[in-house]
């Protein structure tokens, strides 16, 4: 029964792994810039956005849409409209904090908690809008060519994933 949900949401659940690994790996290096570095919040997340969006990249291509662009041009097609997705999610993601951090005040330097700080909250508001949008991006206009058919399922591997 888990395989069969899996199979059936095998994109969605490996977005979503993907997506928190990516969300993992943003926070650690947000809080590394922020807190270990001492950059401001905006700053921090531009280069956070950088080093995150190749990262999802090369996972949304190999693992979760397992897309075969087919020719080098598709490659370079897929990759101009991923980078233009995340610029428009980064642009969302920058105001959401400047929004948060800089207007409403919630920043690095209110609570003196290990790991966590009103910036962070704010980023984990930002991310949440952020990946959704992502998302929905990636699969209507980024990886939407058409997938290799694959082989269908005989009687026996029905059988056996019924047991």
């Amino acid at each position: 029964m888990i395989k069969k949900l899996y199979a059936k949401h095998k994109e969605l659940v490996d977005y979503l792994f993907w997506g928190v690994v990516a969300f993992l790996l943003y926070m650690v290096i947000y809080w590394i810039f922020t807190s270990g570095m001492g950059m401001r919040e905006v700053t921090a997340t531009f280069f956070d956005n950088v080093i995150v969006i190749i990262f999802t990249f090369i996972t949304n291509k190999l693992f979760v849409f397992r897309s075969k662009a087919g020719s080098f041009k598709g490659l370079v097609r897929e990759f101009v409209s991923f980078v233009a997705a995340r610029i428009f999610t980064f642009i969302l993601n920058e105001l959401i904090v400047w929004i948060g951090c800089d207007i409403l005040g919630f920043n690095t330097q209110s609570y003196h908690l290990p790991f966590i700080n009103d910036g962070m909250i704010v980023q984990l508001i930002a991310q949440a809008v952020v990946i959704i949008t992502n998302y929905v991006l990636s699969k209507l206009l980024v990886f939407r060519h058409k997938k290799a058919p694959q082989a269908p399922v005989t009687e026996n591997e029905q059988e056996q994933e019924t047991v």
